[in-house]
C-alpha cells in the first residue's frame, strides 16, 4: 500500500463532441445576424461615418480607370503627352484623397469595434455573475477565457470583417460605375463572371463555416484529450490503461485529420470563386477586345477596364473571399459562444440546479442539499447523531465519458474516530480525501461535515520565513509558545525544530528533506483549530515509528477525528475502523474483522510493501 493514489481523468474512447457554450449550444447565424444588425442600428452615427468616408475612399478607384483612359485616348495616342501626364497626376491626387478617406474609415471602425468589445464584456460578466448567483458557483477559468482571449478574437475578427466587406462593396461599386461610364459594353463582358464567382463563394460559405467550426471543435477535443493523458500519465501506466489512452488519443487525432481534410477540400472553393470572379473577367476582356473595338470602345477604355479589374476588383474579391472564409467563420464560432455565455434564460421548470459539464464531477448531476422531511426547501439535512463526516450515496467521475472513481458510497465517520482508507493505487483513495475536504464536489449524492477539515497531502508545503510563521499558518489568531511546543512534541518534530534553531529560526524549504517537510506540516495541522484531520499519505516519507507517533498524536487530540489514507499495514492496524476500496465496492470494519471477512484485505495486508493489481485491470 506504498504507492500514491492520484486519480486523473481517464480518457474516453472516441473523439469528443464539439464544445458548446456554457448555456447550451452556441447560436447559429439565424440568431447572430439579427443581433449584429441590432448592434449596428443602435450606432447609426458611427455606421454613417464609415459609409461617408468609404465614399471618399472610392474616389481613387473611380478616378483610376477614367484617368488612364483619358491619358491614353486624349494624351499619348493623340500625341499630347502633357495632357496624358495631367490625367496621371489627377489619378495620383485621387490616390491621396482615397488614402485620407481610408485613414478616417479606420478611426470610425475602431470606435465601432471598441463598442462591440464593451458590449461583449458586459454580456460575459453579466452572464458569469448571474450563473454564479443562480448556482452558487462561479464559472472560473471558462469565464476568464471568454472575457479575455475570446473577446479579443471577436473584436479583431469583427474589425477585419467590416474592413474587407466594406472595401469590396465600395471598390466594386466604384469599379462597375467606372466601367459603365467608360463604355456600357464593358459590363456585358465583366459582370457575368464576377456574379458567377460571387455565387460560387456564397454557395460554399455555409458548408465552409460548418467545416471550420468542426475543425475548431476537433482541435479543442484533441488538446483536452492530450492534456488529460499527459497529466495522468503515471496513473494511466499504474492502472494498465495505456491501450485505452492510446485509442482515445488516436480517435481524437483521426477526428481532427478528417475535419482538417474536409476544411481543406471546401477551402479550395475560395480559389475557384476568385478564379471565376476575379481572373476570368480579365481573360474575357482580352478575348473580347476585337469585338469591343468594333463597337466603338476605345483603346484607352480597354486600358482603364483592365486597371479596374487587376488593380481594384481582383484584390478586393480576394480579400473578401479569404476574409469571410477564415476570419468570418472564426468570428461566427467565437461570437456564438460569447452570445451563449450571456445572462442565462432558464427553460420553464428549470430551477437552475441541474448538472453542468464544467468543473469537477463533469457529466454528472450537481449535488443537491437534502432537507429533512417536512423541513422547508433548502434546509440542510442534519448529520447522523455523533457524526463528524458523512457521505450519502456519493459518486464521482472526472469526465462525462470516464468511469466512476467513487460509486454510491455511504460512509459515516463519528466524533473521535480513527479511520484508515486502504486500497491499491488508482482506486479512489485520494479522490475520497478530496471529496471529504470539499476540494471537489460529488457528481451525485452529498457530503456533509460538522466542521471544516484540515487536509494534508503527500507533498507537504512549507514556505520561506520563520519556523513560527510556518507552524501557525492555519491559526486565525496568535498562538502561544506553549501551544506550539505541545504540537511540535506531539507529532515528534521536537528534534527537528531544535536542530533548525528554534521557533524563530529562518526556514529555507530547499534545505529540508521530504520527511522533514512532512513533520512540519503535521505539526501545523495538529496546531490548527479544525478537529477533523485528513491525512492523504501525509506520512509516507517518515519511518514507521515516526508515522505511528504522528498518527497517535492526531487520534489523541481532544475531540479529534482522523481519516488516514494508509500506505502501510501497521497504519491500518492502528485505526479504529478500516475502509477497503477495491474498485467495485467499499467495505468497512475493524482490522481483525476485515481479515476474516475480506480476501482482498487479507491480500493487501499479507504482502507488505507490494501493491496488488486492481480487480479487473
Amino acid at each position: 500500500m506504498r504507492d500514491r493514489d492520484a486519480e486523473q481523468r481517464p480518457a474516453g474512447r472516441g473523439a469528443a463532441a464539439p464544445r458548446t457554450g456554457p448555456a447550451g449550444p452556441a447560436p447559429g447565424l439565424r440568431v447572430l445576424v439579427p443581433a449584429g444588425l441590432r448592434f449596428l442600428r443602435r450606432r447609426r452615427r458611427v455606421v454613417g461615418a464609415v459609409a461617408g468616408w468609404s465614399a471618399v475612399e472610392a474616389l481613387q478607384t473611380f478616378l483610376l480607370g477614367h484617368a488612364l483612359a483619358r491619358a491614353v485616348d486624349r494624351g499619348f495616342l493623340a500625341d499630347r503627352p502633357g495632357v496624358g501626364l495631367a490625367w496621371l497626376a489627377a489619378a495620383a491626387v485621387g490616390v491621396a484623397v482615397g488614402a485620407f478617406g481610408t485613414l478616417r474609415v479606420y478611426g470610425a471602425v475602431a470606435r465601432l469595434t471598441e463598442d462591440l468589445r464593451d458590449t461583449l464584456v458586459r454580456r460575459v460578466v453579466t452572464g458569469a455573475l448571474e450563473r454564479a448567483a443562480a448556482r452558487a458557483r462561479a464559472e472560473g477559468p471558462a469565464a476568464v477565457s471568454r472575457l479575455t482571449h475570446q473577446v479579443e478574437i471577436a473584436r479583431d475578427g469583427f474589425a477585419g470583417l467590416v474592413m474587407v466587406t466594406r472595401s469590396f462593396v465600395v471598390t466594386a461599386a466604384a469599379a462597375l460605375l467606372g466601367l459603365l461610364t467608360l463604355a456600357p459594353p464593358l459590363l456585358l463582358v465583366v459582370l457575368p463572371p464576377l456574379v458567377a464567382g460571387l455565387a460560387v463563394f456564397g454557395w460554399s460559405l455555409r458548408p465552409l463555416s460548418r467545416r471550420q467550426r468542426d475543425f475548431l471543435a476537433a482541435d479543442e477535443a484533441l488538446a483536452d484529450g492530450l492534456g488529460s493523458v499527459v497529466d495522468g500519465l503515471r496513473d494511466v501506466v499504474a492502472c494498465g490503461g495505456e491501450r485505452r489512452a492510446e485509442y482515445a488519443v488516436r480517435a481524437r487525432v483521426d477526428a481532427e485529420l478528417a475535419a482538417s481534410t474536409a476544411l481543406a477540400r471546401w477551402g479550395t472553393m475560395r480559389d475557384v470563386a476568385v478564379g471565376v470572379g476575379g481572373r476570368l473577367p480579365v481573360l474575357a476582356l482580352l478575348l473580347a477586345a476585337p469585338w469591343l473595338l468594333a463597337r466603338g470602345v476605345t483603346a484607352g477604355a480597354l486600358v482603364g477596364a483592365l486597371a479596374y479589374l487587376t488593380q481594384a476588383l481582383l484584390p478586393a474579391l480576394q480579400s473578401l473571399v479569404f476574409g469571410l472564409g477564415g476570419t468570418g467563420t472564426r468570428l461566427t464560432v467565437v461570437a456564438g459562444r460569447l452570445y451563449a455565455a450571456g445572462p442565462p434564460r432558464p427553460a420553464p421548470g428549470d430551477g437552475g440546479d441541474e448538472g453542468t459539464r464544467d468543473g469537477d464531477g463533469a457529466g454528472l448531476p450537481r449535488p443537491r442539499t437534502g432537507a429533512a422531511p417536512g423541513a422547508p426547501p433548502g434546509t440542510p439535512r442534519p448529520l447522523a447523531p455523533g457524526a463528524v463526516l458523512e457521505l450519502r450515496r456519493v459518486s464521482f467521475r472526472y469526465g462525462p465519458r470516464s468511469g466512476a472513481v467513487i460509486r454510491g458510497l455511504d460512509l459515516v465517520v463519528r466524533d473521535g474516530e480513527h479511520l484508515a482508507v486502504v486500497g491499491p493505487s488508482g482506486i479512489g483513495k485520494s479522490t475520497l480525501a478530496s471529496l471529504a475536504a470539499g476540494l471537489v464536489l460529488p457528481g451525485d449524492g452529498e457530503v456533509r461535515r460538522s466542521c471544516r477539515p484540515v487536509l494534508l497531502p503527500q507533498e507537504a508545503y512549507v514556505f520561506g520565513g520563520s519556523l513560527r510563521d510556518n507552524l501557525a499558518y492555519l491559526c486565525p489568531s496568535p498562538v502561544r509558545d506553549a501551544e506550539l511546543h505541545h504540537s511540535v512534541h506531539a507529532v515528534g518534530a521536537a528534534p527537528l525544530v531544535a536542530r533548525l534553531g528554534g521557533l524563530d529560526a529562518p526556514l529555507r524549504p530547499a534545505e529540508l528533506s521530504a520527511g522533514e517537510r512532512q513533520l512540519l506540516a503535521l505539526a501545523r495541522a495538529h496546531l490548527a483549530p479544525p478537529r477533523l484531520a485528513l491525512l492523504d499519505e501525509a506520512t509516507c516519507h517518515l519511518d514507521p515509528a515516526a508515522e505511528a507517533v504522528a498518527e497517535r498524536a492526531f487520534a489523541q487530540r481532544p475531540g479529534g477525528t482522523l481519516v488516514v489514507v494508509a500506505h502501510r499495514v501497521a497504519s491500518a492496524a492502528r485505526a479504529d475502523r478500516v475502509l477497503v476500496l477495491d474498485g467495485r465496492s467499499a467495505l468497512a470494519g475493524t482490522h481483525e474483522d476485515l481479515l476474516e471477512r475480506s480476501p482482498f484485505y487479507r491480500e493487501l495486508t499479507g504482502a507488505p510493501g507490494l501493491v496488488p493489481t486492481p480487480p479487473g485491470s
